[in-house]
């Protein structure tokens, strides 16, 4: 089990370098969504850049875990396939897969994200940092902290 409070940026036995969540990790492999929806004994599966994020959703109670892979930094459609995930109410895990920097962490925290597997490790510090940039927000996300405006009228 993740112990959050010692270590603010999480932490996992595995390949997950930040983790932000207090169950335990899957321990299984994760499958294509065309192998998912084929099945009825996966509970982790890995969406691609194109994979239809929607196909999940009437199964979001048995997935304990979406691995959401960025195969370069630039490809942005895993945002919008957490957002969709967390607004139709999935509360497993969301994990980012891939090609994961510094400077999108704080983001993908606010679409939804709460494991990060970077394929090349990230500097702790930098990390650290990055998460913490932006305390308050102007919009809302899926991460539901509350926007500037609500902090406002408190």
């Amino acid at each position: 089990m993740v112990d959050s409070h010692s270590n603010p940026l999480g932490s996992s036995p595995d390949e997950v370098q930040f983790r932000f969540r207090d169950d335990d990790p899957v321990d299984h492999a994760q499958v294509t969504v065309d192998a998912f929806l084929e099945q009825s004994n996966s509970s982790a599966v890995r969406l691609e850049p194109g994979d239809d994020t929607q196909a999940l959703i009437p199964h979001l109670e048995r997935i304990a875990l979406v691995e959401v892979n960025f195969p370069s930094f630039g490809d942005g459609r895993g945002y919008s396939s957490a957002r969709t995930l967390r607004e139709a109410g999935y509360t497993g895990e969301l994990r980012a897969v891939g090609d994961v920097l510094i400077d999108q962490l704080s983001n993908m925290r606010r679409c939804g994200f709460d494991s990060f597997a970077p394929e090349i490790r990230l500097d702790e510090a930098d990390a650290q940092a990055a998460f913490d940039r932006w305390p308050q927000h102007y919009q809302a996300g899926a991460d539901t902290r509350r926007t500037i405006a609500q902090l406002r009228h408190e």
